[in-house]
């Protein structure tokens, strides 16, 4: 199984930025424990942070020859991106959308999302573990 993980806007300042909201866990963090779940699941993993919408149009196509599913946090983009979602729905593998925190708790426009609809689910409100939950989904669609 081989898994893209992409990550959004200012995920790159995950430990400083609200801790309160997003946890304590920095992004290398994040991508170790990736690592590491992969590793027990027999998964190649892949991760890339970027802060602009162009790049990760960009890593989205690139998914397409390469990943058997696509775990994403669009962060502020989920909210934002028809061009974001435009690239998800075209890619001819699974999408996994993935917060941090419980975007339906917060503020109103936290509550839309452009990529749910073309992802086959969204986990939100388990911080760090939200992506250990998307890895373990993925396992289990790649064996379906």
């Amino acid at each position: 199984m081989r898994v893209l993980v992409v990550h959004g806007p200012n995920l790159n300042m995950l430990g400083t930025r609200e801790p309160d909201i997003y946890g304590s866990k920095t992004l290398d963090q994040i991508n170790a424990m990736l690592l590491e779940e992969g590793a027990r699941l027999r998964a190649e993993i892949k991760t890339h942070q970027s802060n602009s919408e162009g790049e990760l149009v960009t890593a989205v196509q690139q998914a397409a020859g390469w990943a058997d599913v696509l775990i994403i946090n669009p962060a502020g983009y989920t909210h934002t991106s028809v061009a974001l979602r435009d690239a998800i729905a075209a890619l001819p593998v699974p999408t996994i959308e993935v917060h941090l925190s419980n975007v339906y708790a917060r503020e109103d426009f936290r509550r839309h999302s452009y990529i749910s609809p073309v992802a086959r689910g969204v986990i939100s409100g388990f911080g760090a573990d939200s992506y250990r939950l998307a890895l373990i989904a993925a396992a289990r669609l790649v064996n379906e």
